[in-house]
């Protein structure tokens, strides 16, 4: 997810602004009119729009309505150099969050942008709880790789989360119109994994009485979560390798190569560095996987986690159970 779209018709000030950005390590996009923001938009997934108001072809107003209308909860920041408190008041009436007249100072725009983004970060996925530090500092990491294809390496104990981070990271990329396949490779029988990766023929052994797609050809265009990677086998390890160098998958008892179109997120609750120097887990693999490691950390490491996600359970139990307290 971007950060920012920034839209002003004045190049000198755009500049200004976006260079300001980059010091804050804020990223964005950048448009010169609505019209062409009104294009951005469809193109990326923002977190929020930054906009001048007197701007032609497309105003700030203007792109403001259309923004309320496709793009519903994607935050607006007006600014102008006439400002008055009743523009103000319209501006928050339409449904800007905030109205900012120019000249401002460097630490009012800086502030204001974080104060909206800090809740993007928290509420980016309705099941992804970010109130400790330590979870808000993983889930801006999080976003960051979410931009990019990068495999990403998730390690952290049983139960942290690993599968909510795998899920905040799909649907804060690109793919996220993608589907988002997990699989679990320590629940898995070994002699069943690969067919259940790969996907198999009519015929390519017993009980294959017809042709099935495996979890690579179910999550093309999206993201695929190899969940516990550290349980799957060396020889099976091997056959993942090539697939993922590739970018290809045959099935079992197939000859056709099949192009991918799938990001690789992995996790594992063991020390794969270790494994590697046990030869227990495939070094080339390792590296491949290990693109972007994020560790996720326990819930005792972020304490104030633990309310927030308790009464997440309270209300998701009350709601099965038919109360409202």
């Amino acid at each position: 997810m971007i950060d920012v779209l920034l839209v002003e018709d004045d190049a000198d000030l755009r500049e200004a602004i976006a260079d300001m950005l980059e010091v804050h390590d804020i990223s964005f996009i950048e448009a010169e009119n609505g019209h062409q923001a009104q294009a951005l938009i469809k193109q990326n997934n923002v977190a929020m729009v930054l906009s001048d108001v007197q701007m032609s072809p497309g105003n700030g107003y203007q792109l403001l309505e259309y923004i309320n209308t496709h793009h519903n909860g994607t935050p607006v920041i007006l600014m102008t150099a006439y400002g008055s408190i009743p523009q103000a008041v319209d501006a928050i009436q339409a449904g800007a969050v905030d109205y900012l007249v120019k000249p401002f100072e460097v630490s009012e725009l800086v502030r204001t942008l974080q104060q909206q983004l800090l809740p993007s970060v928290r509420q980016s996925n309705e099941h992804m709880i970010a109130e400790d530090p330590l979870s808000l500092q993983l889930t801006e990491l999080a976003l960051k790789v979410a931009q990019s294809e990068a495999t990403v390496l998730l390690n952290g104990e049983s139960g942290v989360g690993k599968e909510v981070i795998s899920q905040f990271i799909h649907q804060s990329s690109s793919r996220n119109k993608g589907p988002f396949v997990a699989i679990n490779c320590a629940a898995i029988p070994e002699n069943m994994l690969e067919s259940a990766l790969f996907g198999y023929e009519k015929g390519a052994f017993t009980g294959a009485v017809k042709s099935t797609i495996g979890k690579f050809e179910q999550a093309q265009g999206g993201t695929l979560l190899l969940d516990e990677i550290s349980e799957m086998d060396l020889v099976l390890q091997a056959k993942l390798l090539r697939v993922i160098q590739e970018r290809q998958v045959e099935r079992l008892g197939g000859t056709k190569l099949i192009d991918l179109d799938v990001r690789i997120i992995a996790t594992t609750n063991r020390d794969l560095k270790k494994q590697v120097a046990e030869k227990l887990f495939r070094e080339d693999l390792f590296y491949r996987l290990n693109v972007f490691p994020l560790t996720v950390p326990s819930l005792r490491q972020r304490p104030l986690d633990i309310i927030p996600i308790a009464v997440k359970l309270l209300t998701v139990y009350n709601r099965a159970a038919g109360q409202t307290t």
